[in-house]
């Protein structure tokens, strides 16, 4: 029976790879009607939390896009990578990595890639090389965005072991970028040797005129744009200074602190801040969601958008076909993840308790099938903590710390969607799936990014 739901879990997939875009997640949902009417399995859990999340940051993103801020900040990143186009092994994946931090989403990388591209051929550097750690850098930001679905799931769970909002941030934030800066140098020293114009299958595509030239015009931005970037940028602030003193960890000695200075006639102020403090009811996801909204709507209001065309923005586009991918992959994993929690729970208290870093390994590997970070966190990071019995072992939660940033996994398979969109717009051939499907230009910068991301997790973790 765990073959045959096996084959059901692979066969699904690989027919939704077949057919491309959202058949993704339109095939998840035949898997779990085979696995639950045919094979006696009970549904899984749907990540409704994470899809929300994701829409309602695409959301903000859609607006920010349509009034021209998604281009200016993009502009910006242009600007840097071709005063520094000798750097941009590293600037480009840096670049993207800054834009998911802020946008919570790594398909801000899409609007990146033709510009990478063209600073590639003009420095007759491979665009493979940056190309594909840029995208790879877009995904691993996740695991460290404060207004991305996985962090803010991540989060909820850590905070009862004594983990607050900016210590995770900041051990996410620097093993992640650390690791994406250190794969980049393996990469451009041991692996994108070469220069464009040696590469045997960039040549044969200029013989054919398929190499499209290099073109520095840009249509001008809308008077909007600038506007748009800072109502975006101050409600992700404010999403993270609310997220950080609804946290137990800081807030709840905080107030006592202030509790204790108002009964000693302390100052007005200390009232002051106890009674905006008191009332914070929302829960972090809850919040994440409704600044969103709220940035939207101002972003809406005052660049005096047409909501008519929204939906038509490329960044809408991708952001729902990410939410049914969602929808059907990770609802399919988490039933077949469910039906086994059992096997897994003993699995992980044999080895993960003996092993921690094998937790990474698996997250890495079942990231690739959930399609998701948030959805492989919520899937299996509530049964290690059964497993290894965290509630009475706090001190193990460093082992979720350290291992988070594997659930980026996503290009194991060439099926996400900035992996195909780099495989298209590289017009040089240099960025390619091979023959055998695994041999595609994103697997190893993957595995190096968060080989490497990880260990330094297991090193600063423990340090927090």
């Amino acid at each position: 029976m765990l073959i045959l739901r096996l084959l059901v879990l692979f066969g699904v997939i690989f027919m939704g790879i077949r057919l491309g875009g959202m058949a993704i997640g339109y095939t998840g949902g035949l898997g779990v009607i085979v696995l639950t009417v045919f094979l006696g399995m009970s549904a899984g859990a749907i990540p409704t939390d994470v899809i929300l999340i994701i829409m309602s940051v695409i959301a903000a993103i859609t607006a920010l896009q349509k009034a021209g801020g998604l281009d200016y900040m993009v502009r910006i990143a242009e600007k840097i990578l071709r005063n520094n186009p000798k750097h941009i092994n590293y600037l480009a994946p840096t670049v993207t990595y800054v834009l998911t931090i802020l946008a919570g989403t790594g398909h801000t990388a899409f609007a990146m890639i033709p510009v990478i591209v063209e600073v590639a051929k003009e420095q007759n550097i491979k665009p493979a090389g940056p190309l594909s750690m840029a995208v790879v850098s877009g995904q691993v930001a996740i695991t460290a965005s404060p207004v991305s679905a996985a962090v803010v799931y991540m989060t909820g769970v850590l905070e009862p072991f004594g983990w607050s909002y900016p210590a995770l941030l900041g051990v996410w934030l620097v093993t992640t970028y650390l690791g994406c800066m250190i794969a980049a140098f393996i990469m451009s020293t041991f692996f994108n040797k070469g220069k464009l114009d040696e590469d045997p299958e960039y040549l044969e595509r200029v013989n054919k005129g398929l190499i499209a030239p290099v073109s520095h015009e840009k249509p001008e931005l809308p008077a909007s744009a600038k506007s748009a970037v800072m109502i975006f940028l101050t409600g992700v602030l404010c999403v993270v200074l609310y997220a950080t003193f609804i946290s137990d960890v800081i807030r709840v000695p905080f107030t006592q602190y202030l509790q204790a200075n108002v009964a000693d006639g302390g100052s007005a102020i200390s009232a002051a801040l106890l009674t905006v403090l008191e009332p914070l009811k929302l829960a972090r996801d809850g919040a994440i969601m409704s600044f969103m909204l709220l940035i939207a709507t101002f972003i809406v209001i005052k660049c005096k958008l047409n909501t008519g065309e929204l939906a038509d923005t490329p960044t809408f586009k991708s952001g729902m076909t990410a939410c049914i991918c969602v929808l059907g992959v990770a609802w399919l994993g988490n039933t077949f993840v469910a039906g086994y929690s059992a096997q897994l729970q003993d699995f992980s208290k044999d080895i993960v308790a003996e092993y921690p870093a094998v937790l990474s390994v698996v997250l890495f590997f079942i990231s690739a099938l959930l399609y998701s970070q948030a959805a492989t966190a919520k899937a299996l990071i509530p049964v290690i903590i059964v497993a290894l019995n965290i509630e009475a072992n706090p001190d193990l939660a460093y082992i979720l710390v350290a291992s988070f940033a594997a659930v980026s996994g996503l290009f194991i398979l060439p099926t996400y969607p900035t992996l195909l969109g780099a495989v298209q717009m590289d017009d040089t051939g240099t960025t390619k799936i091979g023959k055998f499907i695994f041999n595609h230009s994103m697997l190893l910068p993957c595995i190096l990014c968060i080989f490497i991301s990880v260990a330094l997790g297991f090193v600063v973790a423990p340090i927090f």
